[in-house]
């Protein structure tokens, strides 16, 4: 495995560390990219509808085949767990003679829908398998979140054996695993015991795995001296330059939580190669300190974002039925929409949510705003403000529709990715998890976007008013009358172009797929 390793490390994808991310965009802006249009999925079932994507990995010319593989994918049971697993196996199953077989639980399945397994079979690249629901239901997570972690790390090892049992005769078999970072704790034991790589795959940005990993560098609170360096995580982590303590709240000041998360980052050491769901100009500097220390190749395959069969018309041709929303945003002048979606899992408090559509409302913005539920928010909307309340948006289609110009967000990665691929500037309320480090690069790393700083700190804490979010709403969306977000603009613009460059055919996450089916491949012989 040693001589294995080093031929993998060896390859020629990572960068010099000390080129600014703005020069390698402004390089990557100059190459000659395919356009095309995609949607995402705030609903599972709306995914399931989009379920035989042509992948990014898809795009740009073949290269030739690797081996016949087979790779078999356990995603945490959590919606963007399951989301970023799906699209990496389109990502990998568009290649030439790759396989993926996807494996959720029953209820998952169910969420899915029975026409995501159908079409997946009928195209024989992408599966989906069931194991029985020997986790809590996906309706009650957020309610015991501890609770929920716990049954994953202990009940699913045996029914996902069973199912490799059966898996294992077909052809070809399963070649390895490819596991979803909080299901570690027992997958680097079956492959273990079966001889099979296991390949992590981290949902999170590259930064935030770094934080886990490096975990233990970091001083505790009682060890930081009044008045230090705001960014003094960068001291302790390399590549981690802009990120703040106070970005690690409250998921990480919970202790419960840090030692289920460390326990599942116990085991990354054990695994043979881990994935990124974000692409390397992105993130180069976490990605570049990474490779320095991990003990095997990291490979950054993003973004990691579904995508559509490429249309003649960019947003939305070739519909069988349009989408209402869609026909409004058609009659909307070219980037007047603020789009405006914080999230299904945990929301913000009824309390934030009358503040942002009060701030809506005097911001005299034009907005479409995709929630959930009943909300005293919809009366607060009806009382002024231009604008469009929906229960669910195609959110890559949205984002990537010509009448968008801003992107109100809660910073989830998988959202970050599909704005960053529209090359739309964003505005982020941050609300737990990794949310507060990822608002914290839009904002004050790759600068294209303004974070809304609850409490001054890592946007967890109390309400942000009206007043600030009205303010900086009409600060996003009138770019001509200010630089700073005129250049904010200018910049998101060259990130969507080194977006696209980097899944072409010679791109850093092309190159990395292709080592990635490589490296794979090879535990085979």
């Amino acid at each position: 495995m040693g001589s294995r390793l080093a031929r993998i490390c060896s390859r020629p994808t990572t960068r010099d560390s000390s080129v600014g991310i703005i020069t390698i965009l402004e390089a990557a802006a100059g190459a000659e990219v395919t356009d095309s249009h995609g949607g995402s999925c705030l609903t599972v079932q709306k995914l399931a509808s989009r379920f035989d994507f042509v992948s990014l990995g898809q795009l740009g010319a073949s290269s030739p085949p690797p081996p016949r593989c087979h790779v078999v994918a356990v995603p945490y049971p959590g919606r963007r767990h399951v989301n970023a697993m799906l699209n990496l196996c389109h990502i990998l199953a568009a290649r030439d003679g790759v396989t993926a077989t996807v494996v959720v639980t029953e209820e998952w399945l169910g969420l899915l829908g029975g026409a995501a397994a159908a079409a997946s079979a009928a195209a024989g690249v992408v599966r989906l398998e069931a194991i029985p629901n020997v986790v809590p239901s996906e309706h009650g997570r957020a309610g015991d979140m501890l609770g929920f972690v716990r049954a994953v790390y202990t009940r699913m090892e045996a029914p996902f054996e069973r199912l490799l049992d059966r898996l294992a005769p077909g052809a070809p078999p399963p070649a390895a695993i490819v596991a979803d970072t909080f299901v570690l704790p027992w997958a680097v034991s079956v492959g273990n015991r079966r001889g099979l790589p296991v390949c992590v795959l981290s949902p999170l940005s590259a930064t935030m795995f770094s934080v886990h990993y490096h975990f233990d560098r970091l001083p505790t609170a009682a060890d930081i001296a009044d008045g230090d360096d705001p960014c003094l995580v960068g001291n302790y982590i390399p590549g981690l330059k802009s990120i703040r303590f106070s970005d690690l709240e409250p998921t990480h000041t919970n202790k419960n939580m840090v030692d289920l998360i460390l326990e599942a980052y116990s085991h990354v050491r054990k695994a043979q190669c881990v994935i990124f769901t974000s692409f390397h100009e992105l993130e180069s500097n976490a990605m570049d300190a990474l490779r320095r220390d991990l003990p095997y190749p990291a490979f950054s395959v993003g973004p990691c974002i579904p995508y559509m069969a490429l249309q003649a018309d960019e947003h939305h041709a070739g519909e069988e039925e349009e989408e209402p929303y869609m026909a409004w945003l058609d009659a909307q002048p070219v980037g007047s929409v603020l789009y405006v979606s914080l999230g299904s899992f945990l929301s913000v408090s009824p309390a934030q949510l009358d503040e942002i559509a009060a701030g809506l409302a005097d911001s005299k913005v034009t907005f479409l705003w995709a929630l959930r539920g009943d909300s005293g928010a919809r009366d607060i909307l009806r009382g002024g403000g231009g604008g469009m309340v929906v229960p669910w948006t195609d959110q890559l289609k949205v984002l990537r529709h010509p009448s968008v110009g801003g992107f109100f967000t809660h910073s989830v990665m998988n959202s970050t990715l599909e704005a960053v691929h529209a090359g739309v500037p964003m505005l982020t309320l941050p609300i737990a998890f990794d949310q507060p480090i990822v608002s914290r690069l839009v904002a004050d790393e790759w600068r294209i976007g303004y974070g809304l700083r609850e409490n001054g700190g890592g946007g967890c804490g109390g309400v942000v008013g009206r007043e600030e979010i009205a303010a900086v709403a009409r600060r996003l969306m009138d770019s001509d009358a200010d630089e700073e977000a005129k250049e904010m603009r200018r910049r998101a613009s060259l990130m969507r172009e080194a977006s696209r460059a980097a899944v072409q055919e010679g791109g850093s996450s092309y190159r990395d797929v292709t080592s990635l089916i490589n490296y794979i491949s090879e535990f085979k012989n």
